[in-house]
């Protein structure tokens, strides 16, 4: 019917009367009813209410089972070998679960906070890694004051972990800012204790480990349920103003402990090769002792014995020693062979001046004239007598 037709009887176009008030409820839930029964297998028709009815409460019980299902099926959670799964029901701690699949009580029964305990977490106090305004230093932070009232510049960083999920989500409240408020807290109180050349040098390692026991101890005094893996001293220097000086005062003392080092080299290089030159020596004189005692015992027992032959045979023995004599004068004396002219004999000459210097053996053939040694007959006699005279001498 169009538009500009005129209605049959007290009809409008679309087959409304006039005077119809507002739709009934019921038929808008029957329409419904036969919408949703013939979107489930049942019948559309007018003629079956009650099929329609019974059709329309299977497909609304349906649509619940499949909502449920999802509901439970949403209650499937896994946990990864480093997390510890914290179930929670109404928001109270219910139980810790371990790594694998788990399943608990839907949304808005139960919920689960995973935790990941194998992971190292870091903090950083007196700097930030990924700062760039003055180097990522934070004066705030690092300048600290010493037992000597002396002020340092002191770049710590923390390694921690979880320890206890439980603890760690519900005793303390930002457990990770906690911490940095205790490590800073603790560092002050360390390097409080101590003196700056302490800090400076050789106390570094001791500083880090007094430090992260007394921050490990404050964790557990508040039950935080973290656990501090190591403390790392950054960096440790004077304060900017003052750093020029400081250096000059630790190149001075890394001299002198240079040159400690070098005399404690040399005292060890030198003090064996003294001992040793000592111990020489030692040995030396009691070889030389050893030497003269028996040189004395064995002239002695010489001395003895030739007394003993003396007494038995005195002129045998004189001439033995006479002629050991000789010997042992000739033999480390110059010898002299003088060539005598008209047929004569050699005539050994002894240059009694000369025993004491050139002790060469090698005989030497001198002129006769040259020497100006006496005639044959003169030199035979006067050899003659003067052998004669030593003979007479040993023989009395």
């Amino acid at each position: 019917m169009a538009w500009n037709e005129p209605g049959k009887g007290d009809k409008d176009p679309w087959g409304n009367r006039g005077n119809d008030g507002p739709p009934d409820l019921d038929e808008v839930v029957r329409n419904m009813q036969r919408k949703l029964g013939g979107l489930f297998g049942g019948k559309g028709d007018s003629g079956g209410g009650n099929n329609n009815s019974n059709a329309g409460s299977y497909g609304l019980g349906l649509v619940a089972a499949i909502i449920g299902i999802i509901w439970l099926l949403s209650g499937i959670y896994i946990v990864d070998p480093a997390e510890r799964g914290v179930v929670l029901r109404f928001g109270q701690y219910e139980a810790t679960t371990m790594p694998g699949p788990h399943w608990h009580l839907p949304y808005p029964i139960d919920e689960v906070e995973v935790v990941n305990v194998e992971e190292i977490r870091n903090v950083e106090i007196g700097y930030r890694s990924n700062g760039s305004r003055n180097g990522g230093t934070i004066h705030s932070e690092a300048l600290m004051l010493t037992k000597d009232e002396n002020i340092i510049d002191l770049k710590v960083a923390v390694q921690y972990r979880v320890q206890d999920a439980r603890k760690y989500l519900f005793n303390v409240r930002s457990p990770d800012l906690i911490l940095r408020q205790m490590m800073e807290s603790a560092v002050r109180e360390t390097v409080g204790r101590s003196n700056m050349d302490f800090v400076l040098t050789e106390g570094r390692s001791a500083i880090a480990n007094s430090t992260e026991q007394l921050l490990q101890s404050m964790l557990d005094a508040h039950d935080a349920g973290l656990l501090v893996t190591s403390v790392n001293m950054q960096d440790v220097q004077p304060p900017e103003q003052v750093q020029a000086a400081f250096a000059d005062v630790v190149k001075a003392r890394e001299d002198e402990v240079r040159q400690k080092n070098q005399a404690e080299a040399y005292s060890n290089d030198i003090l064996p090769k003294a001992r040793g030159r000592a111990f020489r020596i030692l040995q030396e004189a009691e070889a030389y002792k050893s030497q003269i005692i028996a040189r004395a015992e064995g002239d002695a027992s010489r001395f003895t014995q030739v007394v003993r032959e003396y007494n038995k045979a005195p002129a045998i023995t004189m001439e033995r020693l006479y002629l050991d004599a000789m010997e042992s004068v000739y033999s480390k004396s110059q010898k002299i062979m003088v060539d005598v002219e008209n047929g004569g004999s050699n005539v050994l000459y002894l240059p009694l001046d000369r025993l004491s210097g050139n002790r060469s053996s090698s005989p030497t053939r001198l002129d006769l004239d040259s020497l100006n040694y006496p005639s044959n007959n003169s030199s035979t006699s006067s050899s003659s007598a003067s052998s004669d005279d030593v003979r007479s001498r040993g023989g009395r």
